[in-house]
């Protein structure tokens, strides 16, 4: 049997946060879901910059070499990358990272720049933005991660009040569809929650590396644990021997296409002097992912690196963001859709569940029992919880200052 005491003590607090958090979190489900279409909104723009037509294939291609010069010419940032498009395809080269990546597209038979992609020349450039920090830019994206953080706990603690305190299976595992609005709306909510909890809490281990406190710690623990990128990934004291003639770009794609790599192969520019040509492949299974770095003058190689290099701490990092964005095929992508929709029906059903159950001139927030003490188990759980979500954290402390000067004055006024 659970503690009743306990249960009520939960439920108190799962009722306080989930009434706080309840719109973010379906802003979230619900730019989630639209997020998921954002390959397909950005390869409607790209396939316009990138297609040749038929009558521009009978003229001579120039060689990549001569379209990176044609790229460097036109681009005002520097040119890292270069994508091995297919036959006929603009060649993409590629300046910046992350947010602030930049693509430029050249027509290898015109010889032209044929357009240029960044992320933001699409809407879903909005949906990104309003998922991942609600348009408030640094705030917004602190105020994600604290809703995200007591997601978790919203979780945990549902999964303790949803334990039953007697045997059946009706309303614990089966919703029940003819008992009222009441009890269906409660179901939809409780029992839905229970099945996907483990889902959840995966999909949010996948959106937590992007926050900022979070995001920040973790990348900290894994350079003191050695858990990341070895050194040597990036290029990073690897260097090429300085000869009077470099290799062209065409000879490295033949180089590249040698190593007979899965995927989207990407081979990286050499910045400097001394710097390496890497080439690399976007693939799934991530354990095909290599990286290959070779000397920008002779072709030799240097340094390759393959999925067991990577720290498992960036190995599980890359994992879960990677199901997060559904990108493991279609039964990822349905999987999280499924989620971010059912996620949505969840929230509105604890809304209405809510709405039906309270009465008229009260809060209906649910009581906890008069000077109940938390165990030591609970106590513990919380300190981890703050430590690893420091922003929640921050935020228990602040509602237990407020608990604190609450009682004091009731005390006060009744005595």
């Amino acid at each position: 049997m659970k503690n009743r005491k306990l249960n009520q003590w939960f439920w108190k607090w799962h009722f306080i946060a989930g009434i706080i958090s309840l719109p973010f979190v379906l802003v979230l489900a619900i730019t989630g879901a639209i997020y998921l279409f954002k390959p397909d909104v950005e390869k409607q723009v790209i396939s316009k910059v990138q297609a040749i037509s038929n009558l521009e294939e009978n003229t001579n291609k120039k060689n990549y070499q001569e379209q990176w010069n044609i790229a460097k010419n036109y681009s005002k940032r520097k040119l890292n990358s270069v994508v091995i498009s297919e036959e006929r395809l603009s060649t993409e080269f590629i300046s910046g990272r992350f947010g602030g990546k930049q693509s430029v597209y050249v027509n290898p038979y015109s010889g032209k720049v044929s357009g240029t992609f960044k992320a933001k020349d699409t809407w879903m450039y909005t949906v990104r933005k309003l998922h991942g920090e609600l348009l408030g830019g640094k705030i917004g994206t602190k105020v994600i991660e604290l809703i995200a953080s007591w997601m978790v706990v919203l979780i945990l603690t549902g999964l303790y009040i949803w334990f039953p305190f007697i045997k059946g299976i009706k309303g614990v595992f089966i919703i029940r569809f003819r008992e009222g609005k009441k009890t269906l709306f409660r179901d939809i909510h409780a029992v839905t929650g229970f099945w996907i909890s483990i889902l959840l809490l995966i999909v949010l281990a996948g959106g937590f590396p992007w926050t900022d406190v979070f995001g920040g710690n973790f990348k900290w623990v894994q350079k003191v644990t050695s858990t990341g990128y070895p050194k040597t990934w990036n290029g990073s004291g690897l260097s090429s021997t300085i000869a009077e003639k470099k290799l062209t770009l065409d000879e490295i794609v033949k180089i590249a296409n040698k190593q007979k790599l899965e995927g989207v192969i990407t081979i990286g520019l050499p910045v400097t002097p001394k710097s390496t040509f890497s080439v690399s492949n976007k693939t799934f299974p991530l354990s095909n992912q290599k990286k290959i770095h070779f000397d920008q003058y002779s072709g030799a190689l240097i340094k390759t690196h393959n999925w067991s290099d990577i720290g498992i701490l960036m190995r599980g990092r890359m994992w879960v963001m990677a199901f997060h964005q559904g990108e493991f095929g279609g039964w990822n992508w349905y999987l999280m859709f499924f989620i971010a929709i059912v996620l949505t029906f969840m929230s509105i059903a604890a809304i209405l569940s809510y709405a039906l159950r309270r009465q008229k001139g009260k809060l209906g927030v649910p009581k906890a029992p008069k000077n109940f003490k938390i165990g030591l188990g609970v106590i513990i759980v919380l300190i981890l919880l703050s430590i690893i979500f420091p922003l929640f954290g921050i935020s228990v402390i602040l509602i237990s200052v407020f608990e604190k000067v609450k009682t004091s004055k009731e005390k006060e006024i009744f005595s």
